[in-house]
């Protein structure tokens, strides 16, 4: 591996992909919402992933995190090796990308990064792109859970809703939040938590990359969170808190933890706490 991809940041942009494009330990993977959008033109080099990959599936909550067993054959069908460097995007501003992302750092595999503001952003750049599907070559990837702590499960959301230094970021819109749309048995959101769309961390006006980091520091700060709290982030289905999972790493909070089994978990149970 290169030591120059081993320095590449958690959040990259489009002129520093383009320089390390063809790096032999890079694996830049396509996330987006709508398949088309990778017919339609991706980063030369990039390799497809169909976003339902990344969930169950099956069972009651199907936007758990799938079996070892299962992460094991994607991330073998991808390519992916030790030394590999994923750079991951999608086509809306960071949900998939972020899953792909979470879900590394959950397998132990911390090399990787999000190109700010997907496919719109290296669009937007003007730089060159590629309608030829790229074909990954297959790899024997043993996927493990070494980093559970990256997940969170309702059981501890539960025991800890009191805790000072813990806290609950809802990354769903203000109408679910409040109790006003979904299509959960309940509605409504976990008691004490605190609601910031995934949307309002873009920047609409530069291409869906994060916003400013200071503003965003400053407005979550007055929200309650704190870079040294312990947070967990949910959405509907650890989509949409993906990414705000991703920004809450990028902005420092270190200690944060995304809940797979978010709202679609919370939201059908009868013992689950709720607010409106």
């Amino acid at each position: 591996m290169s030591s120059e991809t081993n320095v590449l940041p958690l959040i990259i942009e489009p002129e520093q992909l383009q320089e390390h494009l063809y790096e032999p330990s890079l694996l830049i993977i396509d996330v987006p919402s709508n398949a088309d959008s990778y017919a339609q033109g991706h980063v030369p080099g990039a390799v497809f992933l169909d976003f339902r990959q990344l969930m169950r599936g099956e069972g009651p909550v199907p936007n758990e995190v799938p079996s070892e067993d299962a992460l094991s054959r994607l991330f073998s069908s991808l390519g992916l090796t030790r030394d590999t460097h994923v750079v991951a995007y999608d086509d809306e501003g960071g949900g998939w990308a972020a899953r792909l992302l979470w879900t590394l750092e959950l397998i132990g595999h911390s090399r990787y990064s999000y190109l700010n503001g997907g496919i719109h952003a290296w669009r937007d750049a003007g730089l060159p792109l590629e309608s030829r599907p790229n074909t990954p070559t297959p790899s024997d990837y043993e996927a493990e859970i070494l980093n559970p702590q990256v997940a969170i499960d309702r059981d501890e959301i539960k025991a800890r809703i009191n805790d000072r230094d813990f806290a609950v970021w809802d990354a769903r819109s203000p109408a679910e939040y409040d109790g006003e749309r979904g299509n959960n048995k309940h509605l409504g959101h976990i008691p004490g938590a605190v609601n910031m769309d995934w949307v309002a961390a873009m920047d609409r006006n530069h291409a869906l990359r994060i916003r400013d980091y200071a503003e965003l520091v400053t407005e979550l700060e007055i929200m309650g969170l704190t870079p040294d709290m312990e947070i967990a982030t949910h959405c509907q289905s650890h989509h949409r808190s993906s990414f705000t999972w991703l920004v809450g790493r990028a902005l420092g909070f270190d200690k944060i933890r995304g809940y797979a089994g978010s709202w679609a978990e919370w939201g059908n149970r009868d013992d689950t706490p709720i607010e409106k």
